[in-house]
């Protein structure tokens, strides 16, 4: 464990947002979380688990400790005549694990690469893209209670995951601190193809390795590299309607973006609702809307949480003004 006091966290969050933490504690394994909850003083202080801070718009100062899970190692656990199954420590960063299983010979991480963050902040936000989402490739994770420090571990179910949701942002918000990551890849592998943009840079017949290659491409040519660029990569999520109001949403922009779902509802494209209200490229003090993907929001220098999020709301208020829609931002917000 290392604890760092006065430590201005814009090196630790992708949007690079100035935040000034008090105690910034440095977790490398196990016994390092055991000791920070017997610790005189920082063991009963409210505690921040910071991971890669990707999914992450700080507005101010956080409140107590926050701590910075590097934890890391990666391994096949086992193989079942149906999957692979392999863990991860929960500060190895998700890129690299995407890269590394398929360099192994495992392939069923391919729709998800180039996603930023670590492995740890995987289940908090249940990510997804390209038709893949995590709950698809889970098998289970360990977490740590930060109030009494009990250990247990959870199932897909239990993690209770839906649309970029999870258990981690309700019932154990703030309470728990995940430590691995154990990831179900089946076989025989299945090319996953239903994404229109992917179908389109990818023939029936391609490989995992070909999938991987165009999942970065697209990525690549869409979303800004948070080292140049900071930024949290999708900042609103893609809302869901009853199908009975998409006519009007196409008589309000006839190019409206959609993706019919299995229960009836239709999935809406934020970015094209957004685009469509005038957004894209366009910038309020020192953050803008990418010129690229009107999706995400990005940091042009020195910029605030607080300027990110006025963005933000006026963004909202936008796109409800014209389509009766109100996007949902979904970084977490502190």
């Amino acid at each position: 464990m290392r604890i760092e006091t006065g430590v201005n966290l814009k090196a630790y969050n992708t949007f690079g947002l100035p935040a000034a933490a008090d105690t910034l504690v440095h977790i490398y394994n196990d016994g390092d979380i055991d000791d920070l909850l017997a610790h005189p003083v920082y063991g009963a202080a409210p505690k921040l688990v910071l991971g890669g801070g990707s999914n992450l718009v700080l507005s101010g100062a956080p409140q107590g400790v926050v701590l910075r899970v590097a934890i890391m190692g990666r391994r096949l656990l086992r193989e079942e005549p149906g999957a692979w199954i392999v863990e991860a420590g929960a500060g190895e960063e998700w890129p690299d694990l995407v890269a590394w299983t398929l360099d192994q010979g495992w392939p069923g991480l391919e729709n998800l690469a180039l996603i930023p963050g670590t492995v740890g902040a995987a289940p908090v936000q249940n990510i997804g893209a390209y038709g893949v989402e995590l709950q698809a490739r889970f098998e289970s994770l360990d977490a740590v209670d930060l109030r009494d420090g009990r250990r247990f571990s959870l199932n897909a179910g239990a993690c209770r995951f839906g649309y970029r949701d999870s258990i981690f942002k309700h019932q154990l918000a703030g309470g728990c601190l995940i430590t691995r990551v154990r990831l179900r890849l089946p076989r025989p592998w299945q090319a996953m193809l239903s994404y229109p943009d992917l179908r389109r840079e990818c023939p029936p017949s391609s490989d995992a390795r070909r999938i991987f290659d165009a999942v970065c491409a697209l990525r690549q040519a869409k979303l800004p590299d948070p080292k140049r660029l900071g930024s949290a990569g999708s900042f609103f999520k893609n809302p869901v309607i009853h199908r009975d109001r998409l006519e009007s949403v196409k008589a309000t922009d006839p190019g409206c973006v959609c993706y019919p779902l299995p229960d009836g509802n239709v999935k809406l494209s934020a970015g094209r609702l957004i685009e469509a209200c005038g957004w894209k490229g366009k910038s309020m003090g020192r953050a803008a809307v990418y010129a690229k993907q009107a999706l995400v929001i990005v940091n042009q220098g020195g910029a605030t949480g607080q300027e990110i999020l006025a963005l933000a709301t006026a963004i909202q208020e936008s796109v409800y003004d014209r389509f009766g829609i109100r996007l949902e931002i979904e970084p977490v917000v502190l």
